[in-house]
């Protein structure tokens, strides 16, 4: 089995060239977290030309609304949310300069295009293991939405958070093209 590439945010192009769907990825740095409500808020203030709480050129979004951290930790649990909950809201993000999602499942076609469209890599995260996946979490600190409580935007820094490559930039498919029959 290969060695997974060790990847660093924020996402430029050039780090995403190389991935093909399949791939593990150890991902380092700065993410943040936001489900149906946040992009919800997101893409409304898009579509009304506001200027959004956080920048999304060359971020990544982790599909998770982690549990409340404990004294001494710096979160509680964080795993993956469906993603197919976001697909209404990914292609104006995606527009406005996300480069980076982690969640689980299958996203719609229309995600697929616009992901291989924009050059941006949606990326899958061990479900199951939250607790496990809290370890590579360094800093969390809130960042936008503070009044959607767990669902708020948090700004992460993350350590080698264990990934596998769903859908990459030329719209290879994991689901698709290398599991096939398991969609």
């Amino acid at each position: 089995m290969r060695e997974p590439y060790r990847i660093r945010t924020p996402l430029g192009i050039e780090a995403l060239a190389g991935l093909r769907a399949g791939d593990g990825v150890l991902l380092s740095g700065r993410i943040y977290t936001g489900r149906d409500a946040a992009h919800r808020r997101l893409f409304e203030a898009i579509g009304r030309g506001e200027s959004l709480p956080i920048n999304l050129q060359d971020e990544t979004m982790f599909y998770a609304a982690p549990t409340p951290a404990r004294p001494g930790q710096v979160i509680g649990s964080i795993g993956p949310t469906t993603s197919g909950r976001m697909d209404a809201f990914t292609p104006r993000l995606l527009e406005a300069g996300l480069r980076g999602m982690i969640g689980k499942g299958m996203r719609s076609q229309e995600v697929v295009e616009s992901i291989k469209k924009h050059q941006a890599v949606y990326f899958g995260a061990i479900g199951g293991v939250a607790a496990l996946t809290a370890r590579c979490v360094r800093e969390a600190a809130a960042a936008a939405y503070d009044d959607l409580g767990p669902e708020a935007i948090l700004r992460l820094e993350v350590v080698d958070l264990p990934l596998v490559v769903v859908n990459d930039i030329r719209g290879g498919d994991l689901y698709r093209d290398v599991m096939p029959g398991r969609s």
